[in-house]
């Protein structure tokens, strides 16, 4: 069956438009404690690469590492620990040359706002007075992971974890004691930045590694260049400067 050159060259323009349109997408996968932070820089980025779409999708670190060993079609990934990029690292999932720290963080402890009991330490939470601790699921989640290493480290984790509230990311975890559900959580400082009225910071938990974000793009990437344009972007002083706003520390 012969079809008429009109129609030839349309399917043929259509099907090259529909290369470009996915050329023309980058999708990112952050960690959720970067939401804030990055729906901002997506559209610097695209303001900077005209026709350029950027989407993101953000969750815990451990389960956006799973959806990319499943196949999950994506181009960057942006975890909030080394833990999990190491991982996909292992797995060749990520280019190994293009992973870079674009980002720094701390652990906070945080309480409700109208809380009249304020931890001073760590080994209050040990105490009858807290009874249900929110921390993010250490085996998914890297907030979560920290809090368990200091934990730990403190001779306290068997004390704490039969009060802990399992979170699935750290908003979630900062959800539970804004609404005052929990008597205490273990937060990033960027999230406790953005409810200072329904929750306020004990004290800062100091960790044995440094809290940093590594970026890279993935080996499965459909738009390989158009992620690594987006990784570059990160160390920009526009996306830097947006980085710092919401909180977050350099490398």
């Amino acid at each position: 069956m012969r079809f008429p050159a009109a129609r030839l060259f349309a399917f043929a323009t259509a099907s090259v438009l529909s290369v470009a349109a996915q050329a023309a997408e980058i999708t990112v996968l952050a960690a959720a404690s970067l939401t804030h932070a990055f729906r901002p820089i997506g559209p610097l980025f695209e303001a900077a690469h005209p026709g350029t779409t950027v989407r993101f999708s953000f969750g815990a670190s451990g389960a956006l590492l799973a959806q990319i060993a499943r196949g999950a079609p994506a181009d960057v990934f942006a975890s909030a620990d080394q833990e999990r990029m190491d991982q996909a690292q292992a797995r060749k999932l990520v280019v190994a040359a293009q992973r870079r720290d674009f980002a720094s963080n701390t652990l906070v402890l945080v309480v409700p706002a109208a809380a009249t009991r304020v931890p001073a330490a760590l080994d209050e939470l040990a105490g009858t007075g807290y009874a249900r601790i929110a921390i993010g699921l250490p085996a998914s989640v890297p907030v979560g992971t920290y809090t368990r290493s200091v934990l730990e480290a403190a001779g306290l984790w068997g004390a704490v974890q039969p009060k802990m509230v399992g979170a699935v990311n750290p908003r979630q975890a900062l959800d539970y004691v804004a609404r005052a559900e929990v008597d205490a959580g273990f937060v990033y400082a960027t999230d406790a930045a953005l409810m200072p009225d329904k929750v306020k910071v004990a004290f800062t938990v100091p960790t044995a590694r440094p809290i940093l974000y590594p970026v890279a793009t993935l080996v499965a990437a459909p738009n390989a260049a158009g992620g690594a344009r987006f990784v570059e972007f990160l160390f920009t002083p526009a996306a830097q400067a947006v980085l710092a706003k919401h909180g977050f520390g350099r490398p």
